[in-house]
């Protein structure tokens, strides 16, 4: 199998760029047609993106065009978030190829996971608001797209880089949305009870989370309220336990790195990747680098990339899918050849 990724940017949005970005992919990938693309374009081409998609697969030479808009986009040689700019990885399959269950790929504009994306078969992908999607080269009217990779396999790792606080506590009272206290105190000083010091006199509450389990997506803070209660994204039970965890950039990065190398020896080698990740997470959470995007390129030295940066990340986990957020969602992808 024959992939390549390429970014191209540009100062307006014009289809150019996703045609640029698809001819340098193929000739990373030594092809000169591609049977499969994945193009994501910054939300710059938001209001019409279908002139750039009919060029991407003009420049291929195929209608199997999928993706999305995205906040920003990166391959493994770089990123971009402030310019209008085009992402593609494009990948040839083998004329005998087997049977495959890989996820669904999947993308959409809206804000939640739909309701019909929840159950069934597996999903991976990325959720970005107010974008658009396309598949088989043609934008989607309902802002969702979905696209069956033939002839590869998938693996999905998923890298939150929370680190537990202190030991789990027990919700001792709470309305709805706010929780008033836990683990015997008010909910705002069991929070900043397990806090390193010097964030306990304002926490930064977009790096910190409520976790039911270590493995499931984290429950944001959204406020702390001056009667000592907290605002949480989702609503909590009396009697649930749940960890305080944070998330720092030293820390995320080693917890990339060690979830990257554990797929290392497990299976054979990646022949292409796509990572989903967040826009908070990505040059603006590390300062002026993405550390996942070196990990990556550390561990799979040889290996095409393509990521796009959104509010959450779609992957499956205890027979459901799941929105994930602030999360570095990696799908190795390897050849099904017989």
């Amino acid at each position: 199998m024959k992939a390549g990724s390429a970014l191209i940017s540009g100062q307006r949005p014009e289809p150019e760029l996703a045609q640029a970005a698809v001819r340098a992919a193929l000739a990373q990938a030594g092809l000169e047609r591609a049977d499969n693309v994945i193009l994501f374009l910054t939300h710059d081409f938001s209001h019409n993106p279908q002139p750039a998609v009919v060029a991407a697969a003009r420049a291929a030479g195929c209608l199997a065009v999928c993706g999305s808009t995205a906040s920003g986009l990166f391959t493994e040689r770089g990123w971009q978030l402030d310019l209008p700019a085009a992402a593609a990885l494009v990948y040839s399959t083998p004329d005998s190829i087997s049977p495959t269950e890989s996820p669904i790929l999947s993308f959409s504009g809206h804000g939640r996971l739909p309701f019909e994306w929840q159950a069934g078969r597996q999903r991976i992908g990325l959720i970005d608001t107010d974008g658009t999607a396309w598949a088989h080269g043609r934008t989607a009217d309902n802002g969702c797209a979905e696209l069956q990779l033939l002839g590869v396999h998938a693996r999905a790792v998923r890298s939150s880089g929370l680190r537990l606080l202190g030991t789990s506590v027990t919700i001792e009272q709470c309305s709805g949305y706010e929780l008033h206290r836990a683990g015997g105190h008010r909910a705002t000083d069991s929070l900043r009870r397990v806090l390193p010091a010097e964030l306990r006199e304002r926490p930064p509450l977009h790096h910190i989370a409520a976790l039911r389990h270590p493995d499931e997506p984290g429950i944001a803070i959204l406020s702390t309220n001056a009667d000592g209660s907290l605002t949480l994204a989702e609503q909590l039970d009396e009697g649930d336990t749940v960890n305080w965890a944070i998330r720092q950039p030293l820390g995320a990065e080693q917890a990339m790195r060690e979830t990257l190398r554990s797929e290392v020896n497990t299976e054979p080698p990646p022949d292409f990747a796509l990572m989903f990740s967040c826009v908070g997470r990505g040059p603006l959470f590390y300062g002026n680098d993405d550390r996942d995007i070196v990990a990556f390129r550390d561990i799979f030295p040889d290996t095409p990339l393509l990521g796009a940066y959104g509010i959450g990340q779609i992957a499956p986990l205890a027979g459901q899918n799941q929105l994930f957020h602030n999360t570095a969602l990696t799908i190795l992808f390897e050849s099904a050849h017989v």
